[in-house]
């Protein structure tokens, strides 16, 4: 991201900046990052057409299954993380998805808080493991489905 943002001429923010970003602001990052990483997982790992991937992707993105991972992964986190998920969390939103309950809603934001957070802290490897560990997660759930 250091390339891109000095590419188009942009300071890059400070730690500092960063965690004084609103969390809705974080999530709106996060919600983005995770859609390309779970698209990615799903054209690397599964045959299908668009259509299909689609459906696959939404049993990864939809906010219960954010929710579940949220609570799954809480003992991972370092109390840092946890603060930016509780903060995403605690914030009020215009709009709820009719498919989501509020409760979901809200800890799929915390996540997605978090996820922008390390993003443009730049922390990669944390990313990495906290979405591997997601779809683990997720794709456990499916299964169990099936």
């Amino acid at each position: 991201m250091k390339n891109f943002l000095s590419i188009m001429n942009l300071k890059e923010k400070s730690e500092m900046d960063i965690k004084n970003t609103h969390p809705l602001i974080l999530a709106y990052i996060g919600d983005a990052l995770y859609e390309v990483y779970i698209r990615t997982y799903i054209v690397y790992k599964y045959e299908g057409k668009v259509h299909e991937f689609h459906k696959l992707a939404i049993k990864f993105v939809k906010a219960s299954g954010q929710a579940q991972i949220v609570h799954a992964l809480q003992n991972q986190l370092t109390e840092e993380e946890w603060s930016i998920v509780k903060k995403g969390r605690n914030q009020k939103s215009a709009t709820i998805p009719k498919n989501a309950n509020i409760s979901d809603y809200r800890y799929a934001t915390g996540f997605e808080s978090l996820l922008g957070y390390l993003y443009l802290k730049g922390d990669k490897e944390r990313i990495n493991e906290i979405i591997s560990e997601a779809i683990k997660i997720i794709e456990k759930d499916i299964v169990n489905k099936i």
